[in-house]
This record gives structure tokens, sequence and C-alpha cells, in this order.
């Protein structure tokens, strides 16, 4: 296909949708009881659903600043564009697909949802009793969004953007939308099975890490390979952005102004805490100077650790998982260094690790439920989940990634690759 063919396709199946979606979508009913809805749930939720998106941008200085300085305003756009592309197909049929109407407990009833019909003012019992059920779909929109972002890391610096855009699309509604289901629907497989993933250890992290881990085998290494960070201030930055959004992304999940969201809270922030400060120390204990990236990247492993256990788990818990994770983590990266996988920047050592450390140990003290506690099911419904995402993500995300490059290339010319994305792909400098 000529690129010029496709960028007209790309246009009128926009507009396609488009129309279609405001011929679909009704006016709001306004006629709801304000007795039906809590102002501070309602407030808290709308608060949290734009920490979360604030969480995109976030990702985008993280992974910016880490890029050679020839790509990285592709790195940066790469994440900035979900925040256009998811929200126009979760609208169309993604929060169908995850909420909507379970076949089978795997994925939702694309016409429940379909176009944002039946997504109203008044409150889902399933989904929030207290707040608008129209303000829980565009908070899950929010994790949707950020969980394609973040497989971008794994592959930067020689991917074709209009490729990536198609690869983010079929991801979504693949491999995003089922285990959303699966996970969080009220008959959803995962759910029925006890499986417990309070704020997307699965869903998101897992989920990327493992799409991140199948693009970096199926496009192999970069032809050259320099360590030297862009702008290490940016990655400071992302990491600042990523851990306040974070507040909203954990305690959000609460879905409401209550303990559990102020126990996620708490939790999110000391985890994240304790595994930066294990990353640098754990450096310095082997020998390695105490760096502003390992203290960046530590932080977020903490943050991906803790996600599914972060309203289930007490504060000493938490510093164990984020103590834990960050040292699995940290080994992690040096091992898949040493098998000579170009995971440019280390997206499942820390996301696809860190999610499984996560809801491995989230089984293991889950309250009342956890192994500690002498309960074995849900330790063992954990595990199974984790194999059964483990096989389904890498090996979709795998077939994704060959059907995009039959339709369009997926990597870019060597002579692109040599002149950085920035130019051949966007043809802007940032310097």
């Amino acid at each position: 296909m000529s690129s010029s063919t496709g960028s007209k396709i790309n246009f009128i199946f926009l507009a396609i949708v488009v129309f279609l979606i405001l011929i679909g979508n009704k006016t709001y009913d306004y006629n709801v009881s304000e007795q039906a809805i809590d102002g501070g749930d309602t407030a808290w939720m709308l608060v949290s659903s734009a920490f979360v998106l604030l969480m995109t941008p976030g990702l985008a200085f993280f992974y910016g600043g880490m890029v050679n300085v020839k790509n990285i305003i592709s790195t940066m756009l790469q994440s900035f564009v979900a925040l256009g592309v998811i929200t126009v197909v979760w609208v169309f049929v993604g929060f169908s697909l995850s909420f909507g109407d379970s076949i089978y407990g795997i994925i939702g009833n694309p016409t429940t949802f379909l176009f944002f019909e039946n997504v109203t003012l008044a409150p889902n019992p399933e989904y929030g009793p207290t707040i608008p059920f129209l303000l829980f779909a565009f908070f899950q929109l929010k994790f949707a969004i950020i969980t394609p972002a973040l497989i971008t890391g794994s592959f930067a610096e020689r991917i074709r953007f209009r490729s990536y855009i198609l690869f983010m699309l079929l991801f979504t509604l693949l491999i995003y939308t089922p285990l959303a289901h699966m996970t969080w629907h009220p008959e959803g497989l995962f759910r029925r099975w006890g499986v417990i993933d309070f704020a997307g250890g699965t869903v998101v992290h897992m989920s990327a890490g493992l799409a991140a881990l199948a693009g970096a085998l199926f496009l192999g290494k970069r032809k050259t390979i320099i360590e030297k960070p862009a702008n290490i201030p940016f990655v400071i930055l992302g990491t600042g952005l990523l851990w306040f959004g974070w507040f909203g992304f954990n305690a959000g999940s609460a879905l409401g102004a209550n303990f559990d969201a102020v126990v996620a809270f708490a939790n999110t922030n000391v985890a994240s805490a304790t595994s930066m400060i294990t990353w640098i120390f754990f450096d310095r204990f082997t020998n390695r100077k105490m760096s502003a990236i390992g203290a960046c990247i530590g932080a977020i492993v903490g943050l991906v650790a803790i996600t599914p256990a972060a309203g289930v788990v007490t504060l000493g818990q938490s510093m164990f998982i984020g103590f834990v994770a960050a040292l699995i983590s940290n080994l992690a990266i040096r091992l898949f260094r040493k098998l000579n996988i170009d995971d440019t920047l280390d997206v499942f050592p820390s996301h696809g690790i860190g999610g499984i450390t996560g809801m491995i140990l989230t089984a293991l003290f889950a309250s009342e439920v956890g192994l500690i506690y002498g309960e074995t099911e849900t330790f063992v419904m954990h595990l199974v989940a984790i194999l059964l995402v483990v096989v389904y993500t890498l090996a979709m995300s795998y077939f994704l990634f060959k059907i995009v490059n039959l339709i369009t290339p997926l990597r870019v010319r060597e002579d692109q690759e040599e002149r950085g994305l920035d130019a051949s792909q966007h043809g802007e400098h940032f310097l």
C-alpha cells in the first residue's frame, strides 16, 4: 500500500467513525435524581481521571528523555498520540468491548455501549453506584490510553509512526479490551475466579510489558545502539508526573472518596518511594553509580508492582512489594541485556516483570484471602491467570505485529533510522 493511499484511508476511516458516532449518539438525560449522585465521590473521580490522563504526557517526557536526541520528538509523540486515537476507539466500540454484556466472560458485547449508547449520567450499580456512569467510562478510558503508550518504549528509535498507530488500534481491540473485561467486568472470567487486580497489574502493565517484548523480538535490534539519554531532566520530570498521576490511577480505582482510596493512596506512595531507594542502593551495592535514571526507573517499578494490590494490603506489605519488585526488575534488566534483546527502554523488565511480581505478591498478601492468611485459592487462580495472560498477550501481540507488517512495513528504512525518526517520520527537530 502506498503512503498516499494509506493516508487517504486513514482520513476516510476517521470521517466515517465520526459521522457514525454523531448519528448513533443521543442527547444526555439530565433527569437524574440528585440523591443518586454523591458529590464528593464524583469530584474525586473527576480529579482522578484528570490525574490519570496526565500520566500519558508524563510518560512522553519519561521515554523521550531516555532516547537519542534525534528520536526524542518521535518517541514523545508515540505516547502523546494515544490520547487521540484511543479516545475515538473507546467511544466507538472499545468501552463496549470492555464493559458491555459479557460473552462467556471473555469479551463484552460490542453493541451494548456502541457509540456510547446507554452510557448515561445516572450511576450504574456495577461500576460506581455513587458516580455518573459516563464518568466511570471516561475514567477507564485513561487506562486504555496509557497502555499502548507504555509499549512504545520497547521499539523506540526504529518503528514507523503510521504502522505503530495501526498496531495500537488492533492491540486495544484484541488484547486490552478482553483483558479489561475478564478482570473488571462482574461476569468476567478472572473476576469470577477471584483474581484481584485493584488498578491494572494484568490489564495495563502485564499486557503492555508482554506486547513490548513481542515488539522487541519482532523488530529486532537497532542498527546502532547509542546509550546516551537525550535529556535526563525530562526523565525526572516525566517520573514526577507519572508518580503524581498514579494517585489517580490507584486511589481512583476505589471509585469514590472512601477508605479504600486512602489506603491505595498511601500504599502507592510508600511502594514507589521504597522501590526508588532500593534501586539506587542496590546499584551501589553492586558497584554501580547511584544514577538519576536508576532512581526514576526504580520509582516507576514500585508504582507498577503496587498497582494490583494498592487497596488490599497494609503499609508494611506495600513497602515489601516495592523492595522486592525493585530487586527483581533490576536483575531482569541486566539479564535481558546479556540476552541481547533490544527492548530499548526496558519496558518488559519494568512493566511486564513488575506487573507479574505485583500480581504474585497481591495473591500473597491480599487482605483475608491471601496466602499468608492460610487461603490458597486466590494464589492458585492468580498463577493460572498470569499464565493465561502471558501466553495470550505474547502470542497475540507477535501475531498483530506480523499482520501490521504485512499491511504496512513496521520498521523504518536503514537510512531513515540513521537520520533519526524526528526528521524522517515527522520532519521536525528537537535542537
